[in-house]
């Protein structure tokens, strides 16, 4: 289902490859003025410049407002780009809320298609498990989306093993998208399980909040940043990475510096010591 290679680049689904370091784009802000969206639509054309050929989006960001930006920045999509987007999850004010009737799903799977562009999303995910629907009604929603060829490629986001398994008795799943970083690895089974069936892992927050800022030797990522003239948040990407040939982490950012220092972690090189003090920097978080 998911083949990877050295080059930094993994075939999601049989036939979509992607270079490994992908970007999210939640947090690009259309904004009440053009200028502010002629500079999140100029952020997502360089990350397309700089090797991204995985962008991820949903239908609750902005409202659906950040899929129209990207098909605004980057319709006619070059060959090769894969935007992702999500449904099942509804965003008012501040809260997150599961919304997994089947009836919503494909509404949502049509309006992303017309925000988009596209005949066809090449990976649909389950954004949220909504605990009042049965899960084999949402995944059956969208495997009917795949059968009417509006979907390519299904999957899944906060999900445990056992519900990966349980969906793919309807639809294979292609993708998982869990929180993890180096210092959150709570999902670190439902990792292993994608190594083990060839699932791409997405991992949301990639660098954890509380271990951004300038590179120091307070700690093994200040000690290795140091040594590699790296920042802290690149040596938090260049170990996802290292930690799983499965694994796809999205980075996401308004600022044209910061995507650009994120990009360049794909060219970082740890050491087998490295590796190891940062790996240390365990125990999974709950």
């Amino acid at each position: 289902m998911l083949t990877s290679d050295a080059a930094g680049t993994i075939t999601i689904g049989g036939d979509l490859p992607v270079n490994r370091l992908g970007f999210g784009a939640m947090r690009l802000r259309g904004g009440p003025t053009s200028q502010d969206r002629a500079t999140s639509a100029a952020v997502a054309r360089r990350a397309v410049e700089l090797g991204v050929s995985f962008i991820d989006t949903a239908d609750s960001y902005d409202l659906g407002d950040n899929e129209a930006l990207l098909a605004e920045a980057l319709h006619p999509y070059p060959d090769g780009l894969v935007i992702a987007t999500k449904a099942g999850q509804c965003h008012p004010g501040d809260d997150w809320i599961p919304l997994g009737r089947p009836e919503y799903l494909r509404q949502q799977a049509e309006l992303s298609l017309r925000r988009l562009r596209v005949e066809r999303i090449d990976l649909f995910q389950l954004h949220r498990i909504d605990p009042t629907v049965p899960l084999a009604d949402q995944i059956g929603a969208l495997r009917r989306l795949q059968d009417e060829g509006k979907v390519r490629h299904v999957g899944l986001s906060e999900v445990t093993v056992a519900q990966i398994t349980e969906a793919e008795k309807i639809t294979p799943i292609v993708s998982v998208q869990n929180r993890y970083n180096l210092t959150d690895r709570g999902s670190e089974a439902v990792l292993d399980h994608c190594e083990r069936e060839g699932i791409a892992f997405i991992p949301w927050l990639p660098v954890a909040r509380a271990r951004t800022g300038a590179a120091g030797p307070a700690d093994p990522i200040g000690t290795v940043a140091g040594r590699l003239g790296a920042t802290r948040t690149q040596v938090a990407l260049a170990w996802l990475l290292h930690r799983s040939p499965v694994m796809l982490p999205i980075p996401g950012t308004s600022s044209r510096a910061h995507l650009e220092e994120n990009m360049a972690a794909a060219s970082l090189r740890l050491t087998p010591d490295d590796v190891a003090d940062l790996d240390a920097l365990g125990p999974s978080a709950p």
